[in-house]
């Protein structure tokens, strides 16, 4: 029987699953073992138990991979799971406008156990080829924070592909069609969250964020906000999903809103169809407060400029908030610590990357850790093949204040030989770009040691 259509019977008791339970890490809680050159890794493993794992690798509660209750997570079929109406109906009984900044509740009276979640995207995903396995790396001279006082906060940037652009507008020329096939390649999308666990989820090109990433998040124990762009290429796409844009989630677990700021970014004075969110949180462990922002910058070359010119918005907005926005915490430093995830659409040798580089925010890229020196980005985060081409470009960015927060370890950036010749995205991977991970925690201000 198709596992996608077994699930429909079974959805009732998804209903009750565990209430609070999810763990900072998931199922896996990773010892650090020595790696090449004085690094440390950790290893998650893959779908299945597929691919290389680490032997000094201690998975705590590890998932197997036995039948379970499968479900589609999104629109446009009619074996759509009952959960998922359930959760969609509890949230809004319409949904709402997706140029609206307004939230709808996300109190839900439940929250799904995210450990059976996983098992029921590997189910779903039986035919298909294990992810990339990918290593999470310590830095040279940085070991993981164990201090139960300051736990490591952990961040995910990610442009997930717009469904309406991968099948409709973006020519992916080595990819397949029935690979972009939402009903499979979003429970791809999840499958990389809820392996992960983070704390802090930036994504890029969401245009299923009310019927897909809401409702299931929401019932994760995540809070969500949304803000689309204003002429979103998806909806030239005929039976389009709606506009893409920006969403960011935080796990209510951690973090509680103070603000959030809705920004539609400007150029020389004019708005532009870029945008951004930007959350004030108060971290629940620490009492210290963090500022995150999520955006995604004007695409394609020749339009270096109005990139540059959007950064320069950007970043003099997240100045007026983090300054103005100060906790008691933050008081002697005189600014929230700020974290800036984003499809930049800009190497590292744009203006718009130097810009934020030599920002009196004190920004600095946290994937340069990754290099010998500490000073080079990533060779690449997106790999892709069009009509006009093959790309292999850097455009991804975790940008974090370097005085206030501290880099701990970072997901490792997979292997040509990983990603396969026909490139991204494929039956494997979902997204023409690679998720992005950072655990960062916050360094001890001098008035806390004494």
């Amino acid at each position: 029987m198709n596992p996608v259509r077994r699930c429909s019977a079974l959805f009732s008791q998804l209903c009750v699953s565990s209430r609070g339970g999810q763990a900072a890490r998931g199922p896996f809680t990773p010892t650090p073992v020595t790696g090449p050159a004085g690094a440390r890794c950790c290893h998650p493993g893959g779908r299945g138990g597929k691919g290389p794992t680490c032997p000094q690798l201690k998975p705590s509660g590890a998932v197997s991979t036995a039948a379970a209750a499968v479900c589609p997570m999104g629109g446009g079929s009619s074996s759509s799971s009952r959960l998922f109406g359930t959760l969609a109906q509890s949230l809004n009984s319409t949904q709402p406008d997706p140029y609206s900044e307004e939230s709808p509740n996300q109190d839900l009276d439940h929250e799904l156990d995210p450990d059976q979640l996983l098992r029921e995207c590997e189910e779903a995903l039986q035919r298909r080829p294990a992810r990339p396995h990918r290593d999470l790396v310590y830095p040279s001279g940085t070991e993981p924070s164990r201090h139960k006082h300051n736990p490591s906060i952990r961040v995910m940037q990610w442009n997930i592909l717009a469904q309406a652009l991968g099948e409709g507008k973006d020519g992916f020329i080595r990819c397949p069609l029935d690979a972009l096939n939402w009903h499979e390649r979003k429970y791809l999308i999840l499958e990389e969250i809820l392996t992960y666990r983070p704390d802090i989820v930036c994504l890029q090109e969401v245009d299923h964020y009310y019927d897909t990433f809401l409702p299931i998040m929401t019932s994760l124990g995540y809070h969500g906000s949304f803000l689309a762009k204003p002429w979103s290429p998806c909806l030239d796409v005929e039976q389009n999903n709606g506009p893409d844009g920006c969403a960011l989630f935080y796990h209510r677990s951690r973090f509680s809103l103070q603000d959030t700021v809705h920004l539609r970014l400007s150029a020389m004075m004019l708005p532009t169809n870029q945008v951004a969110i930007v959350q004030t949180l108060n971290c629940q462990v620490t009492g210290r407060w963090l500022c995150v922002a999520v955006t995604h910058l004007k695409a394609r070359s020749g339009w270096e400029r109005l990139r540059s010119a959007q950064g320069a918005d950007l970043l003099q907005s997240l100045r007026s908030i983090t300054s103005r926005g100060s906790g008691q915490s933050e008081a002697a430093s005189g600014a929230v610590p700020l974290v800036v995830c984003g499809d930049f659409n800009a190497e590292p040798s744009e203006d718009v990357y130097r810009r934020f580089s030599s920002s009196p925010l004190g920004l600095s890229s946290a994937y340069k850790l990754l290099s010998s020196d500490g000073q080079t980005e990533p060779a690449y985060t997106t790999w892709k093949i069009r009509p006009s081409g093959e790309s292999c470009s850097t455009l991804d960015y975790i940008w974090y204040t370097q005085e206030a927060l501290s880099v701990e370890s970072l997901l490792d950036i997979p292997t040509e030989e990983q990603i396969g010749p026909d490139r991204l995205p494929s039956y494997h991977y979902p997204s023409d770009h690679l998720s992005l991970i950072c655990d960062v925690s916050f360094r001890e201000e001098p008035h806390r040691l004494i």
